[in-house]
């Protein structure tokens, strides 16, 4: 069992929603600094996401 998330899952949305929004003219890095949390933590909420 892994541990619980210190992310809501609506924050989580709203930072896979604003990753796509960006339509590539952002990277990982820069969303995820913009947010205060870290880009791999962005991408793997981005590849959990239903599309």
């Amino acid at each position: 069992m892994g541990r619980t998330s210190p992310y809501p899952e609506e924050f989580k949305k709203d930072a896979v929603a604003l990753y796509r929004a960006a339509a590539g003219k952002r990277t990982y890095a820069a969303v995820a600094a913009d947010l205060g949390i870290t880009a791999e933590s962005l991408r793997t909420w981005v590849g959990l996401a239903p599309l």
